[in-house]
């Protein structure tokens, strides 16, 4: 039989802010490539300081 003080409760849908940046991170790394794959540039529009026209 199991106790509450006999164990943790753990809450694994509470995340910290660096997993929450790094979740939003990661989707917006999918969803390019999602477009990507449609035929949808969505690329950098600056790379090392300039402007890329596209």
């Amino acid at each position: 039989m199991l106790h509450g003080e006999d164990s943790y409760l753990i809450r694994s849908y509470v995340l910290t802010p660096e997993e929450r940046r790094e979740r939003r991170a990661q989707r917006g790394r999918r969803r390019d490539l999602w477009l990507a794959v449609h035929g949808y540039d969505t690329g950098p529009r600056w790379i090392h300081g300039v402007e890329v026209m596209g």
